[in-house]
């Protein structure tokens, strides 16, 4: 009897991936998860650590790519509603990590604390924003974590105050294998403000992406003193296309997946992007876009 049978509640089998992230490409996950409490989680992990099945996790996918080959071993989701609760408490949100951002911003402008609405139009989880520190407007979510519990590989859970927990550009040393939950502390202001600043924020975001068409997050992290944006519209690869993948018109640092797009397809007009800016600019452009 193949391991994974005690989980078939809640597990599928050679499940195409394209459908669990915002480019819609991509092959089967051999075992696709969705645990549907902490509980499952924790048994999954720590089996998958017995038989020494690799492990990866998806949350909304909207900074994912996955190859056509598709993705060897288990894949878990952790989305809402199972893992999405949002819970204020004085100064202090409680958010799980299957939380979307943009609910965890919602939640804290409705209860008066400031600090989150800047990341307003911010696609994916908390446990994504989290692990890359994502931030806007010079605001970086790791600002204001207090605490943050995670799920190790051997399936033990660990719980990081505000001084063990490291915050970057775009990364955290949150490297367990799945985060659970955050505690966020953050500051008391008028929510009629705050309403009007996160409205201010969501406006200027809808401007700078595609609408109406698949893409992904950012694609390129900015490099120190540039916008990835600016560097690739200055090499001249606005509307530059191949296959099905096409760099957007409005901001160059997205890819649009048009129907006929494959994984191949952004693979390859990547690897064009950052070639065409290194010979134009001398700037070597740093992935953003996480890639299975």
């Amino acid at each position: 009897m193949p391991w994974y049978d005690e989980f078939e509640s809640f597990i599928q089998l050679n499940e195409p991936l394209g459908r669990y992230t915002w480019l819609g490409l991509g092959g089967p996950a051999e075992v696709l998860a969705t645990p549907r409490n902490e509980q499952e989680l924790v048994a999954l992990v720590r089996r998958c650590h017995q038989e020494q099945v690799p492990v990866r996790l998806l949350g909304a996918g909207s900074h994912v790519l996955v190859r056509d080959e598709g993705v060897p071993g288990v894949v878990i989701r952790i989305v809402e509603p199972h893992f999405g609760r949002i819970q204020c408490q004085g100064r202090q949100v409680v958010a799980q990590a299957g939380a979307m951002l943009a609910h965890l911003v919602s939640a804290a402008v409705q209860h008066g604390l400031a600090g989150l609405e800047t990341l307003v139009g911010i696609p994916g989880t908390v446990g994504g924003a989290l692990r890359g520190n994502t931030s806007a407007q010079g605001n970086e979510i790791g600002r204001w974590v207090h605490q943050v519990r995670l799920l190790n590989a051997q399936g033990e859970t660990v719980t990081r105050g505000r001084d063990e927990l490291l915050f970057g550009y775009r990364q955290s040393n949150l490297d367990e294998l799945v985060i659970l939950e955050a505690v966020f502390e953050l500051e008391t202001a008028d929510p009629a403000e705050l309403t009007r600043r996160m409205q201010k924020h969501w406006i200027a975001k809808r401007a700078d992406q595609p609408l109406g068409q698949p893409c992904a997050g950012y694609v390129f992290k900015n490099p120190r003193g540039h916008e990835a944006a600016a560097l690739i519209e200055a090499a001249g690869l606005k509307g530059m296309r191949i296959g099905g993948a096409e760099v957007a018109q409005r901001n160059p640092n997205f890819i649009v997946a048009h129907p006929e797009a494959t994984a191949r397809d952004v693979l390859r007009l990547i690897e064009v992007i950052r070639s065409r800016v290194r010979e134009a600019t001398g700037v070597e452009l740093e992935l953003d876009l996480e890639i299975w």
